[in-house]
């Protein structure tokens, strides 16, 4: 469904993706793993034409995506949704016009139509008892699980959370995994997860990718990263400051 092929992507001369390869089946969850600043949401990025790579290809659902247009990536981010770290909410509308506004733009109908169905998106997170109440109102977790109501509007395919329980409390990033649980088991839904939170790596994931200087050191089921000798895998996922990674 997902195809990443030897993408290489630098900025000036810092070299970040040097020759990626990476498949994403139909339903799964898949989870991009590594250090901070290892090329995670640079690569996922590609997928929704906010970054373009300097040399390989991009396949969403067997159509080449990379050298689209700017116009042409507004169908692709239809069925592609992409939930930012942070909510990006709009502060001044109830959470129930933030979702609605997806809608409106992109469904045409009417004000009362859009919020009817941004309700139902809310009901699907458990957030339509607040759907008059303002982002502000809430932690980052809350305006989270608003966030995928929002990028669920358009019924995509595709849904890339990056770095999706960062930043909040065990409760809430525990909800969060379970939201993107769900949407895969109920809705069908190919998942890419860009994290470095190891409880939702062990909890959540079908496959795992870890990226280290730019390309894929395994790539496979979160039972591997328990077994595996790779010494730089192993030094990440115990957190242990000496080792083979440079940090």
């Amino acid at each position: 469904m997902i195809e990443f092929i030897d993408i290489y992507k630098a900025f000036g001369p810092k070299e970040v993706l040097k020759g990626v390869n990476l498949e994403v089946q139909k339903g799964e969850i898949m989870f991009i793993i590594g250090q901070s600043g290892a090329g995670k949401s640079v690569l996922v990025k590609h997928l929704v034409g906010l970054l373009r790579p300097d040399k390989g290809r991009v396949i969403l659902d067997g159509e080449d995506i990379t050298d689209l247009s700017e116009r042409a990536f507004y169908r692709i981010r239809k069925k592609c949704s992409y939930v930012f770290q942070n909510s990006t909410l709009f502060d001044s509308m109830t959470l129930l016009d933030n979702v609605a506004l997806p809608i409106r733009k992109h469904q045409h109908v009417t004000q009362r139509r859009a919020r009817e169905l941004a309700m139902e998106k809310l009901a699907l997170v458990g957030m339509q008892g607040e759907a008059s109440r303002y982002p502000a109102d809430f932690g980052d977790g809350m305006r989270k699980k608003v966030a995928i109501a929002r990028a669920l509007t358009l019924n995509p395919e595709f849904v890339i959370f990056d770095e999706p329980t960062t930043g909040i409390d065990p409760i809430s990033a525990n909800i969060v995994d379970r939201l993107i649980t769900d949407l895969s088991e109920r809705l069908g839904v190919t998942s890419i997860v860009v994290s470095h939170d190891l409880r939702s790596i062990f909890g959540v994931a079908d496959r795992v990718a870890m990226l280290y200087k730019g390309q894929f050191v395994l790539d496979g089921p979160p039972s591997a990263y328990r077994t595996t000798d790779d010494p730089i895998v192993q030094q990440f996922i115990n957190g242990r400051p000496e080792g083979p990674m440079e940090v």
